[in-house]
C-alpha cells in the first residue's frame, strides 16, 4: 500500500504567501456610500479661514454630511468640535453624501450650459464671416497619444 505523500517544499510557507499590494495611504479615504448615493468631499474651511457659504450652498443642492457614528467599522478622522463635530472630516474637508439622482442632475445641467455656452461663441464668431475671406466652422476633436510620433493626416 503507496502512501501519497506531499515534498515538504510545497508545504514551507513562501509557497502559500500572496503577493500584498502597497500603496501610499490617502487622507481621503471614504466609507463605500450606500446603493443610491455618491461620496464627495466639500470645502468647509482654507487656511483655517472658515468657508460656511461652500457648506451651506451644498447642503442646499441635497448634500448631507456623513457622521462618523453612521459607519462604526470605517476608522476615518472626524472633525472634533464645532457645529459639525462627529462628522467624518480631515484637512478642511467635510465627507458628505448625494443621492445619484442629483449628481446626474447636475451633470446634465452643467453639460448643457456648457453647450449653450459654446454655441454662443461660435455664433460669435461666425457672425462677422465674409465671403471674400470665409471662416470655416470650428472644428473640435483632440487626440492623445503617448510615446510615438503620430500622423496627423490619419
Amino acid at each position: 500500500m503507496a502512501i501519497d505523500r506531499q515534498s515538504r517544499d510545497s508545504q514551507s510557507r513562501e509557497e502559500t504567501k500572496r503577493n500584498v499590494d502597497w500603496k501610499p495611504p490617502s487622507a481621503l479615504d471614504a466609507p463605500e456610500a450606500p446603493i443610491g448615493y455618491k461620496h464627495r468631499w466639500i470645502r468647509e474651511s482654507v487656511l483655517d479661514y472658515d468657508d460656511k457659504n461652500n457648506v451651506f450652498k451644498r447642503r442646499r443642492e441635497g448634500y448631507e454630511l456623513v457622521r462618523a457614528e453612521d459607519y462604526p467599522d470605517f476608522d476615518a478622522p472626524v472633525v472634533d468640535e464645532g457645529k459639525n463635530a462627529g462628522v467624518i472630516g480631515t484637512g478642511g474637508l467635510l465627507l458628505a453624501r448625494v443621492p445619484e439622482e442629483i449628481v446626474e442632475k447636475r451633470k446634465e445641467y452643467f453639460e448643457k450650459k456648457t453647450q449653450t455656452q459654446m454655441e454662443a461663441v461660435d455664433r460669435d464668431w461666425m457672425r462677422e464671416n465674409n465671403p471674400v475671406m470665409p471662416k470655416s466652422k470650428p472644428q473640435r476633436n483632440s487626440n492623445v497619444s503617448f510615446g510615438k510620433n503620430r500622423n496627423l493626416n490619419e
